[in-house]
């Protein structure tokens, strides 16, 4: 107990225990994860980041308090809705601290909204921000085909939907249908839809699969949650930037989610939609029956008004002979005039050779003749002289060169080479030397390393190696019978050999030779020395 200067008492000491400050935070930190392991908590959403890292770091508050909260990128992965500024929702975690900072958080494993009136406001909000980005003109929205030839439908493959679409198609207009599996429920339906629709526009026909010519988004009816994936942004997005007609058919006609605002046709029910992609087979053979008939019977009406005209038309010509008769007349006419014409042509024909036969005399053609050989010669002399020329100009150059072309420059040159040559023939021979000894020492290694190897060495140690008449290895008694010829070969040589005593008899005086028995050998009868045999003896004895 202490006291002051004036005796009185300032501070009574306590037994209570002292901490670290990491120890402090570690208790605090396990009290709080053991007395807060699973909560519930229900909040407006304030700050929202996502970094690199892909965790996702947010605020919790309400109208006096504030929680921070992370989702591990595992978890944010796994999320059915996008955590966005503003937002009520509940979240379900554990509570945790922060001991760097002596902060407390929330680790957050799964997050929903709280109730309905929060998805139809974050509903409200994305149709503002998406209707502000114009994906919902109808000025961007795609005509769908009169007659498509192959239709793809992202659905999923269970369930009475894509029965009742195929029933629709058979009835109406059979055609080529691609369905695309996917989840229309659940936290990854969105992410599944939006991959769907992405992996049809990207198909090109090269790999056997025709790219449809128009999409169907189908799924049957359901609350607010369970259509909430065709609410998410990346569904509405994938369907904006699809190059192929989409017609969405989600719900029932009551229910509207965002991918029915940017497809380009929303159908009321999935086989209404199925009603609208293809024309229905008998209403377009009825039509196609009634433009026939039409069309045969305006023909026909044409065709007889034409018939009319043409007779009301052919009542006003006149008469062939009336058309031909003035012709024929002039015809006549100019026959008659012909052979005076052809005369009086020849007369003056006649007169203009005489008056040019005058100008044309020989001695005309002499003079143009002798004028023209004399010009040929001065052209002639003229070569001759530029002949001349460029034969002194050619001469006078060739002597200019050839003085710089001199025997001792060339015998040089050869000179040079020659030595060059006599040196790399020298590299060469001593290049090619020393790589045949290498060679020969590396062959003479390798044979070293194969004699110390062979059997041959255990051979000429006095054991000899059995092979049957089939060339193959004997290792033990039990591998031959009586009269078996076998080989055996010594380091000398190889003999043939025939055994006597069954395998049964051989293994019997093994057992009796341990006994202590005096062991009674079986004799091998040498049947033929084999020709490489230079040993005196010519057999080992016995084998066995």
């Amino acid at each position: 107990m202490e006291f002051d200067f004036d005796g009185q008492k300032t501070r009574a000491s306590s037994n209570a225990p002292e901490f670290t400050v990491s120890e402090l935070s570690g208790k605090v930190k396990n009290f709080i994860e053991t007395e807060f392991s699973y909560v519930r908590v229900r909040g407006e959403l304030g700050r929202v980041s996502t970094p690199a890292s892909g965790h996702v770091y947010l605020d919790l508050k309400d109208d006096k308090s504030v929680i921070s909260g992370v989702i591990w990128r595992g978890k944010a992965t796994a999320l059915s809705i996008r955590p966005e500024q503003g937002l009520e929702v509940i979240a379900v975690g554990k509570l945790t601290t922060f001991p760097g900072q002596s902060k407390y958080q929330i680790v957050i494993d799964s997050i929903e909204p709280a109730g309905q009136g929060a998805l139809m406001a974050l509903l409200e909000e994305r149709k503002k921000k998406l209707a502000a980005e114009g994906l919902f003109d109808e000025s961007i929205k795609k005509k769908l085909p009169f007659m498509p030839k192959t239709i793809g439908i992202v659905t999923s493959p269970t369930g009475a939907v894509i029965r009742d679409m195929m029933h629709g198609f058979r009835e109406r207009f059979p055609v080529h249908v691609i369905v695309w599996p996917v989840r229309v429920q659940g936290e990854n339906a969105s992410r599944e839809v939006a991959r769907a629709i992405d992996g049809f526009n990207k198909i090109d026909g090269r790999s056997g699969i025709a790219k449809p010519d128009v999409l169907i988004v189908a799924r049957g009816g359901g609350s607010l949650e369970d259509l909430w994936g065709f609410n998410e942004e990346i569904v509405a997005r994938a369907a904006a930037s699809s190059d192929i007609p989409l017609i969405s058919a989600v719900g029932h006609e009551t229910d509207w989610t965002l991918i029915d605002y940017v497809s380009d046709a929303r159908a009321p029910t999935p086989t209404k939609a199925a009603e609208w992609a293809v024309p229905k087979y008998s209403e377009l053979v009825e039509r196609l029956g009634d433009l026939k008939l039409r069309q045969f019977k305006t023909m026909s009406r044409q065709l007889q008004t034409k018939r009319s005209d043409l007779k009301s038309a052919s009542r006003g010509l006149p008469r062939l002979v009336d058309l031909v008769g003035i012709p024929r007349q002039r015809l006549d006419g100019a026959a008659g005039r012909l052979g005076q014409a052809l005369l009086g042509f020849t007369r003056t024909k006649r007169g203009q050779f005489q008056r040019f036969d005058g100008r044309l005399q020989p001695h005309i053609l002499m003079n143009r003749i002798v004028r023209g050989s004399e010009r040929v010669g001065l052209f002639q002399q003229a070569l001759g002289r530029i002949m001349v020329q460029r034969l002194k100009f050619s001469r006078e150059t060739h002597n200019r060169l050839s003085g710089g072309l001199r025997p001792q420059m060339m015998m040089k040159a050869i000179s040079l080479g020659g030595q060059v040559l006599h040196s790399l023939q020298d590299r060469q021979d001593r290049a090619v030397r020393s790589s045949l000894q290498q060679k020969r020492q590396k062959l003479q290694s390798l044979s070293q390393l194969m004699n110390s190897l062979s059997y041959q060495n255990v051979l000429a140690r006095g054991f000899a190696l059995v092979r049957d008449d089939a060339g193959e290895m004997v290792r033990g008694s039990s591998q031959l019978n009586s009269g078996d010829v076998v080989n055996v070969e010594f380091v000398d040589g190889k003999v043939l050999a025939e055994v006597q005593g069954a395998a049964d008899a051989l293994k019997s005086n093994t057992i009796k030779k341990s006994a202590g028995d005096a062991p009674k050998t079986k004799r091998v009868k040498k049947t033929k020395k084999s020709d490489d045999d230079t040993s005196e003896g010519g057999a080992q004895g016995t084998l066995f």
